[in-house]
């Protein structure tokens, strides 16, 4: 039995959909909550079993893994530990966590909760009598379509923006990876066992780019004529931490700032010895979503 947490959101939806292309044969059973959309899962043809609950709930996590033999955990890092305590005692074989590479960034707010998630994890992996075998996946900044809280953003800015402000020029690097990608990465890995067990891996898009070259990249597709100012790192600090002095600390603003000229970009080369991960340009990718989000705005004008 397979367990799937999150398999109705973004990256989950498309790591879905290599389940249905290969025809993956044995029983899967899917955590999902009352509200979500389960119309992929109701029409995939595959052997699922839904399972309503929540994950915040230890009771329901103990009942979903009676009988399970791996465990593909997408859903919310947050609910790792729990996951793979719980996968230990119900001598679960083999658990895939899907984290994130914000565990490598120098600010504390974005990069604390992770790190210690991921020592804790560790924990359960350095102990030699621990039945489970515990493999971790890390992807960049992921986007891909509409669904996603990056470049969707990025998208509407820029397409309402004329004049668009960037931090230090734009410099900084990011390696965004496509929702697409990581679904077949997810099945892959799945799939090779005697390769990825027990192993970590950064799941990034094809190469590096500048910021400022994202936002010219969606200017040029959806066929505007965009101006971008160049604000100081310190400036954009100013007027974050004045924001959230306004707000009454309400909106916080100040390390998503001072993100935006943090190099966010990492190596997913043994990802690509392992199991032959070869990701999508950039350009490619951005080029499906702006024209995903084109179509929506003609049709929202048609109505």
């Amino acid at each position: 039995m397979l367990l799937v947490t999150g398999i109705t959101g973004h990256s989950g939806r498309y790591f879905l959909q290599e389940l249905i292309k290969n025809k993956y044969e044995g029983p899967i059973r899917c955590t999902v909550r009352e509200t979500s959309n389960t119309f992929l899962l109701d029409n995939s043809g595959l052997k699922i079993e839904k399972v309503f609950g929540d994950l915040n709930d230890q009771d329901f996590i103990d009942r979903v893994m009676d009988g399970v033999e791996v465990v593909i955990h997408i859903y919310n890092i947050h609910h790792s530990p729990n996951i793979v305590q719980t996968a230990i005692e119900k001598k679960v074989k083999r658990v895939i966590l899907v984290h994130t590479t914000g565990i490598y960034s120098q600010f504390k707010y974005a990069s604390k909760g992770y790190k210690l998630i991921e020592e804790r994890i560790s924990q359960f992996k350095n102990d030699t009598k621990c039945p489970t075998s515990i493999t971790i996946l890390r992807p960049s900044m992921i986007y891909g379509d509409l669904c996603d809280s990056n470049m969707s953003k990025f998208i509407k800015m820029v397409d309402k923006l004329r004049i668009m402000p960037v931090i230090s020029r734009g410099n900084s690097l990011i390696q965004p990876v496509n929702a697409r990608d990581l679904g077949k990465a997810f099945f892959t890995v799945l799939m090779s066992p005697e390769k990825t067990v027990g192993n970590a891996y950064d799941l990034t898009g094809e190469m590096p780019i500048k910021l400022i070259d994202v936002f010219k990249l969606i200017s040029k597709e959806l066929n505007k004529k965009t101006f971008f100012i160049s604000v100081p790192l310190s400036l954009g600090v100013l007027m974050a931490r004045v924001l959230k002095i306004l707000t009454l600390g309400k909106i916080n603003y100040i390390e998503k700032v001072q993100r935006m000229a943090e190099n966010r970009n990492y190596s997913h080369d043994n990802a690509t010895y392992d199991f032959n991960y070869e990701p999508m340009s950039f350009e490619k990718g951005i080029i499906i979503e702006v024209q995903e989000y084109l179509k929506k705005k003609e049709g929202s004008k048609s109505k």
